[in-house]
């Protein structure tokens, strides 16, 4: 839930701010990197209990938000960073976070397309306010999109239908409209663009997803809790500011491009904020090693060691900010389904592996469903892994140590996916921890 930042201090902040006067703290990479997982409940094995919706609300309490992307090769984008954190769990549960009243999740623009928890929805109505003049697309005949006299018709649609899909919406108006044809990407009806507009801009809202991922819109007084519909709107200071705490929460430590990038904040607003913040005792000004500036959350912990295991999604909050994610592990990542086969370095679809404090390892997954097979496409281990270690001093696992502990990840990952059986691809696997992941397959683990 949001975090207030009224004028009654905890003691935590009292002490913040007595900090945030003093000398600033100094933490080396390795130091961060620990709090940066201990913020995101990555930084030790899961409990390894049955989840629960109360499980699921702590991490969403604590990450602040969940990406969502139409990728489905392994699961769901907005899936797999609770399976990261929880280990497996039903689902169910967030379909009926986000579908059913009262919602504990909503969709909303907020790092991009995102589940955020309702009373952050309401932080957001200030960029919705600004996305009703920033579109100014045409819709039909020429007409801008704020302007079209068709969005009243689809307002009252919704109203009156919602939930519907944007085909539903469709179907009413195709004689009128017909469904463009001839064009290639994002071939949008005049009833899906009149939706996205209005989504964007406030006028609608997302009551749930349908078996085919697609949106069912509503009005928003359907969509979200009473209690927070009821509640006005804040000012943009007050919703940056607390947006910015969020952010740091999620993040435990980061420089000031790190906290405006979670919800894709502006810098000078965002720079204004952590000034606040600093001034309340939420944030510390703190030094680490090769940063240019940086704020700890006063509520961050500095784990001694860090000792979970996961596979973490592309778009999971700890590496969707790819930036950070080298500064923090050395290692430079991005996701390459729209590269050319040829031209890709990892795979199509590839998931770092977190161990301990270190990713070492990155692995290129699809889930063959029809087979029930999870495919290991290729494996590498993480660039520079071993020098990187070797120069903090630290003991660095073998290829046949990451090796184990991955096949362990990957047959809980492909049983919680519905693909219990761990594979190599049929033309073999690229990678050089392909041969040590093999052998580890080949002998059941």
């Amino acid at each position: 839930m949001v975090t207030s930042t009224g004028t009654e201090p905890t003691a935590a902040r009292a002490a913040g701010a007595r900090a945030a006067s003093a000398a600033p703290e100094r933490y080396t990479l390795a130091q961060a990197r620990r709090i940066a997982l201990a913020a995101q409940g990555l930084h030790r094995p899961r409990a390894g209990r049955t989840v629960t919706m109360r499980q699921v609300q702590q991490v969403v309490d604590r990450i602040g938000l969940l990406q969502i992307d139409s990728v489905n090769v392994l699961a769901r984008a907005h899936q797999v960073p609770l399976f990261s954190r929880l280990g497996p769990y039903d689902t169910a549960l967030l379909d009926r976070a986000a579908g059913r009243a009262p919602r504990r999740l909503v969709e909303s623009w907020a790092h991009v397309a995102s589940y955020v928890p309702p009373e952050t929805y309401r932080l957001l109505e200030w960029r919705r306010r600004e996305d009703r003049e920033r579109f100014g697309g045409h819709l039909v005949e020429g007409v801008p999109l704020r302007d079209s006299p068709v969005l009243e018709e689809v307002r009252t649609v919704v109203a009156e239908r919602g939930p519907v899909t944007s085909q539903q919406v469709h179907a009413l108006f195709a004689e009128r409209f017909p469904r463009p044809t001839g064009a290639w990407g994002w071939n949008w009806t005049v009833a899906k663009s009149a939706l996205e507009y209005l989504f964007f801009a406030g006028d609608v809202a997302v009551s749930g997803r349908n078996a085919a991922f697609e949106r069912l819109y509503d009005v928003p007084a359907r969509v979200l809790p009473r209690p927070v519909a009821d509640l006005p709107a804040p000012d943009g200071e007050e919703a940056v500011r607390a947006l910015v705490e969020i952010s740091a929460r999620a993040h435990g430590i980061g420089t000031l491009g790190c906290l405006a990038d979670y919800f894709r904040l502006r810098t000078a607003p965002t720079r204004r904020a952590v000034a606040e913040l600093v001034d309340a005792g939420v944030l510390v000004p703190v030094r680490v090693d090769g940063w240019r500036e940086a704020y700890r959350h006063v509520e961050a912990t500095t784990p001694r060691r860090a000792t979970g295991r996961a596979l973490l999604s592309p778009f999971d909050p700890l590496v969707f900010e790819r930036r950070r994610l080298e500064e923090l592990f050395g290692l430079r990542y991005r996701i390459e389904i729209y590269v050319p086969a040829a031209q890709r370095r990892w795979g199509y679809y590839v998931l770092p592996f977190l161990m301990d404090e270190a990713v070492e390892a990155l692995v290129d997954l699809k889930a063959d469903r029809a087979s029930g097979r999870l495919v290991v496409q290729a494996a590498h281990r993480t660039p520079g892994a071993r020098d990187r270690a070797a120069g903090r001093g630290t003991r660095v696992p073998d290829d046949d140590e990451v090796a184990a502990a991955l096949v362990d990840e990957l047959v809980l990952v492909g049983r919680w996916a519905g693909v219990p059986e761990v594979v190599l691809g049929t033309d073999g696997i690229g990678g050089d921890l392909a041969v040590a992941l093999a052998r580890r397959l080949a002998h059941g683990r």
